[in-house]
């Protein structure tokens, strides 16, 4: 291996931001947080919730319920043409 190419390894601090649980491990940055950890990401807890960031499901919604179809235009009657007689 070449001499002094590698990242420093130093002592990091995970944060969760959902449920601010914090796991020390080892990386090249002092600090990274996440959204989603372990302990309460739904796959692994088995409970379904929605984790909101920013407003993003609102947003959803509301283009949602603004593109719902309209109410079908009614009918035009039809109109016969005269017969000859």
């Amino acid at each position: 291996m070449k001499a002094e190419i590698h990242p420093e390894y130093i002592d990091c601090t995970i944060t969760c931001l959902t449920c601010a649980s914090e796991v020390q491990t080892h990386a090249t940055v002092p600090s990274i947080r996440v959204d989603l950890c372990s302990n309460c990401h739904p796959y692994y807890t088995g409970k379904q919730r929605i984790v909101d960031t920013a407003g993003r499901v609102e947003r959803f919604n509301q283009r949602r319920n603004a593109a719902a179809p309209a109410a079908p235009p009614a009918k035009k009657p039809r109109v016969r043409k005269p017969t000859e007689a």
